[in-house]
């Protein structure tokens, strides 16, 4: 359960099992102050769109509204950026793969000072978030 930290993001595996993990996620990120507001079953929708078969993966939409709406007020076109994507994904058997974006990097396309310490707090935020994943 060791984390990493890509270009993209933060990274955690689970030994757990697909759903178990995704209540995790979204309890982990309830804690934190993320709601989920959307929920997207890449598995189904594949499945349905081209009728292929693809490991259990969902892409959840993560909001902190005050940290939404102090973005929003410095920044309007900042909302193209949200909500901070995470992904629960069946990996090897037994072993969920959890990525989180990094708001950090989100910002960085965006040149505004005043959402600097916006985007670290909500890094802060979604690495408590991995932390306690690792417990």
């Amino acid at each position: 359960m060791n984390p990493t930290s890509t270009s993209l993001g933060l990274k955690v595996e689970l030994h757990t099992d697909f759903e178990t993990a995704l209540n995790r996620v979204t309890a982990a990120l309830k804690a934190e102050g993320f709601g989920v507001l959307t929920e997207i079953d890449v598995k189904a929708t594949l499945k349905q769109k081209l009728d292929v078969d693809f490991r259990p993966y969902k892409i959840l939409g993560a909001c902190n509204p005050p940290l939404a709406h102090r973005a929003l007020s410095a920044a309007p076109d900042v909302g193209l950026l949200l909500p901070c994507n995470v992904t629960v994904a069946q990996g090897e058997e037994g072993i969920i793969e959890v990525a989180l974006i990094d708001p950090l990097s989100m910002m960085g396309v965006i040149s505004n000072p005043a959402l600097d310490p916006i985007a670290t707090e909500a890094r802060e935020r979604l690495e408590r978030v991995v932390a306690s994943l690792k417990e």
